[in-house]
């Protein structure tokens, strides 16, 4: 078989910063830029130096909701992690609480951290699990070329590991994507997703890639890469491989985005920087029995810009 799991403690945690606006997480033992809008964006603030320095309070101050980006959480204590090979890969899973799984997956150049907030919330009712995306956090990049394919059946690799048939899913940007992915091909597979700020192709999408906070978060991203990856120098065959996807990737057709029979919440931000509302509205209404939720006073991270308000809206989903 390609999948083994790989038993390892759990790696603690912890926040450091905000040092002038921007938060590390490093080791204490020791992005989302989307698709074509999204390329240039990622390359040149990824290649920016990092010098640690943020904002002023009083700048900070004078922000909305919608234009913070606030510090990465740590997944709680207690929670259980191993590493499962998976083909040319290692891939980082982490998991608390019993009941019905419920699978997070991440965005773009993140990491399972930024879904603490949700996963603990959940945990407290049902069975968490995170997925690091392969090249992401804690698994490795491997040397297959990204797609959408390639990140859904690393998920599938993962589900047979834990001998889960089925499972509801959590998506955000890249994750809500894979989630898309999933529902299609392997409808068996999925009862519920959860899909926010994904997108089935490239119209209707802004140019909101370039804004400061999408550059604070590729930094921020960068800098977690360097503390978690088992090959921190991974981080630009990384931007590589993204960027070659977000070219071609995702193309979901009315067809195949008809064919998803999982219940589905299509969620969108006030102010996503990324998916304009005609593209949720318009996706929302291709999935048989789909929901359009919308959150208000967030962007693109409204995971972490207002998760009581993000937990709400998840859980109800999770019990309707």
């Amino acid at each position: 078989m390609s999948e083994r799991l790989i038993a390892r403690p759990h790696a603690q945690l912890q926040a450091v910063g905000p040092r002038g606006g921007q938060n590390e997480l490093q080791l204490a033992r020791q992005k989302h830029p989307t698709r074509r809008a999204a390329l240039a964006c990622v390359v040149a603030a990824a290649a920016r130096p990092i010098d640690g320095r943020a904002q002023s309070g009083s700048a900070a101050g004078r922000r909305e909701r919608w234009q913070t980006l606030p510090p990465t959480p740590i997944l709680p204590a207690g929670t259980r992690s191993s590493l499962l090979r998976r083909g040319d890969a290692v891939l980082f899973h982490a998991e608390l609480g019993g009941g019905a799984p419920v699978l997070f997956l991440h965005g773009g150049l993140a990491n399972a951290n930024w879904w603490a907030h949700q996963f603990s919330g959940v945990a407290a009712i049902r069975r968490a699990i995170a997925i690091d995306t392969r090249g992401h956090g804690r698994s490795s990049l491997g040397t297959e070329g990204f797609s959408y394919e390639l990140l859904a059946a690393d998920v599938l690799g993962v589900l047979d590991a834990l001998s889960l048939p089925k499972i509801s899913i959590v998506g955000w940007s890249d994750g809500a994507i894979v989630g898309l992915q999933l529902a299609i091909d392997h409808p068996q597979r999925v009862e519920r997703l959860f899909a926010f700020a994904g997108n089935a192709d490239h119209t209707d999408l802004l140019g909101g890639s370039g804004s400061p906070i999408f550059t604070d978060y590729t930094r921020r991203c960068q800098l977690e890469h360097s503390a978690l990856s088992p090959t921190p120098e991974s981080w630009a065959p990384l931007l590589e491989q993204l960027q070659q996807m977000w070219k071609r990737e995702p193309a979901f057709t009315p067809a195949q985005l008809g064919r998803i029979t999982a219940r589905v919440a299509v969620v969108h931000a006030q102010h996503d920087e990324i998916i304009s509302d005609a593209h949720a509205q318009r996706l929302a209404a291709s999935i048989r029995g789909a929901r359009l939720l919308r959150l208000a006073n967030v962007s693109h991270f409204a995971l972490l810009q207002d998760p009581v308000q993000f937990n709400r809206e998840l859980i109800a989903f999770l019990h309707g």
